[in-house]
């Protein structure tokens, strides 16, 4: 994780299985979470490197039954610093409520919040947790807004679900849209023991057609299948995802596409996301034509539903609403 710190040799990135077969325990409640739920997160401090004092970003990501990935960014985290190009990975275990991560002479010790770093015995720094929140977290929509969901009533979906004030996953929007932005809240489940596709999967399909990935990729690479991914077309600019049990924010810009008279395509829908508050896709043109895997709806002219889809993992929403273009 650290080994860039001291010039060492960089670690090979670790790929998750892709497979979706739920193994483990499922948590929504944060207070009813395993004791490794208390160590994952991000963390942000200045260590000592072999150039000066540098600002750190570090990343833990719990794998269940004491186990722990780590990955450690230069000048920061993910969005917040971090240069986009260096970072590191190590792997990490549960010693004595202390989690403990080493890798070729540097030791990182985390407890009560806190991870202290050291290489060969000397102490090179201290990086302190944090939680960060989405800027548009709580949102108001705006005069004219399309409300779908307030937490009331699920009434504006088909298949809608509410769970303590929750919309639930697998809902379909009554109202059909165009042209629009989109605000929706998001919360995907803590499951350590799962991997890949099965790790709170779930989606935003604009028009029921263009899906934008929600899944816990906190830590991971930011493939196009991986949360912000817009599912077989683009990866993320950046992988934005927090921590899961964290509530998260997709806030989108869609045009769709435009057919001319003779029934054929004439300008392929574009598409700009912001995940919490960071914009990760920037007026990506979307493949005109053709929807993306599992859409329920195929390209076409005519208007298309917001739709949450249902994957098995009970992923929640709140605060959805949409301003209609003309």
């Amino acid at each position: 994780m650290f080994c860039a710190f001291r010039s060492l040799t960089a670690l090979t990135v670790i790929c998750l299985s892709t497979s979706a077969v739920q193994a483990g325990p499922t948590f929504t409640d944060p207070d009813k979470a395993d004791k490794d739920y208390a160590y994952q997160g991000e963390y942000i401090g200045t260590l000592q490197t072999d150039d000066g004092p540098k600002e750190i970003g570090l990343q833990i990501i719990a794998l269940g039954k004491g186990k722990f990935d780590a990955v450690g960014y230069h000048g920061g985290l993910p969005g917040a610093g971090w240069d986009g190009i260096e970072k590191k990975h190590a792997k990490g275990e549960l010693k004595d409520d202390v989690l403990v991560i080493e890798n070729e002479g540097i030791t990182c010790r985390v407890s009560n919040g806190e991870a202290v770093v050291s290489h060969e015995g000397d102490e090179l720094g201290k990086l302190k947790k944090t939680e960060r929140k989405s800027p548009t977290l709580g949102a108001e929509p705006p005069s004219g807004a399309v409300v779908l969901f307030d937490g009331k009533s699920a009434e504006a979906f088909e298949g809608g679900k509410v769970e303590e004030g929750l919309l639930a996953q697998g809902s379909t929007s009554k109202q059909k849209f165009g042209s629009h932005s989109i605000h929706i809240e998001f919360r995907l489940p803590y499951q350590p023991e799962d991997q890949g596709q099965a790790r709170g999967n779930s989606g935003i399909y604009l028009q029921g057609r263009y899906e934008v990935q929600m899944l816990d990729s906190f830590g991971l690479e930011g493939e196009q299948n991986e949360c912000g991914g817009i599912y077989t077309v683009a990866k993320p600019l950046v992988n934005m995802c927090l921590p899961p049990l964290t509530w998260q924010t997709y806030d989108i810009d869609y045009t769709a596409a435009e057919y001319g008279a003779d029934g054929k395509i004439a300008k392929n829908p574009r598409i700009t996301v912001k995940h919490n508050g960071v914009v990760i896709h920037d007026n990506l043109e979307l493949p005109g034509g053709r929807n993306t895997t599992a859409a329920p709806v195929k390209a076409g002219p005519d208007k298309g539903p917001v739709y949450l889809q249902n994957h098995g993992n009970p992923v929640r929403y709140r605060n959805i609403w949409v301003v209609e273009k003309e």
